[in-house]
């Protein structure tokens, strides 16, 4: 049995291997989604630069109000700029059709990318786009996390323009394991480190949304545990009330 277990691995070793080399290196998004300071600016960058494109049709703008204290007032004036009212769902006016028609596919809904993709995967794309003069990208972009992805950098005016830095000759078989290089050709109008905690905002947002019942949860969780820590006391002390003269 132990001969048949260990040739089992050894066959699955290699592909396993295989897998883990060809994928991207991710960065650390390192976000919080308990931080509401940081879930208000990432909503705000979500309605300005994806909602004209993504929809988020399982979020109400009510409830991400309630959630992230932000007033139904506000949310009119800030985050709502199609008419809907704020018990609406996060929708888009781009149908199917247009979006397959100008981008070669139709952009997909984001309510729950930061379950399927991962809030690293998502930060490390939104940082991957850098200027290709491939005649063949759209929009004169292109991404080293999904190569040949049809979406483009639409937080450029934020980040600028940068363009991949080729690695040297002797360390190009090294590069599924380091991450990419590029060098900053048009600043934005946020430097470097302003730009990261902005994507670091967006991404935890888009975790938040995935999942906004996490909120809920985690203080629930709290509860939970300051309670069992209050029933084992008690427990605790009629055990030792009820066995006393016993022992």
């Amino acid at each position: 049995m132990k001969r048949i277990i260990a040739s089992i691995l050894l066959l699955l070793l290699p592909g396993t291997v295989f897998a883990a080399g060809a994928g991207v290196p991710l960065m650390s998004a390192n976000n919080d989604v308990n931080d509401k300071a940081s879930l208000q600016r990432g909503a705000q960058l979500f309605v300005n630069y994806c909602l004209s494109c993504h929809s988020a049709k399982f979020m109400r703008y009510n409830r991400m109000g309630e959630d992230l204290r932000i007033s139904d007032e506000a949310i009119i004036d800030n985050l709502l700029f199609t008419g809907d009212k704020t018990g609406e769902t996060m929708m888009v006016a781009l149908t199917k059709e247009q979006g397959d028609k100008w981008f070669g596919k139709a952009p997909p809904d984001l309510s729950v990318v930061a379950r399927s993709k991962g809030p690293d995967w998502i930060y490390t794309f939104l940082l991957s786009f850098y200027e290709d003069d491939d005649p063949t990208r759209l929009f004169g972009v292109n991404n080293t996390v999904l190569e040949g992805a049809a979406m483009p950098a639409v937080l450029a005016e934020l980040q600028g323009i940068q363009v991949l830095v080729e690695p040297p000759d002797d360390e190009v078989h090294h590069g599924d394991n380091q991450l990419p290089e590029f060098k900053l050709v048009q600043q934005g109008s946020m430097n470097p480190a302003e730009f990261r905690r902005a994507v670091r905002d967006l991404v935890n947002f888009l975790d938040y949304m995935g999942e906004p019942a996490q909120l809920i949860r985690g203080k629930v969780g709290m509860w939970v545990l300051l309670f069992l820590a209050l029933f084992t006391w008690l427990a605790r002390s009629l055990y030792k009330e009820y066995w006393k003269d016993i022992h």
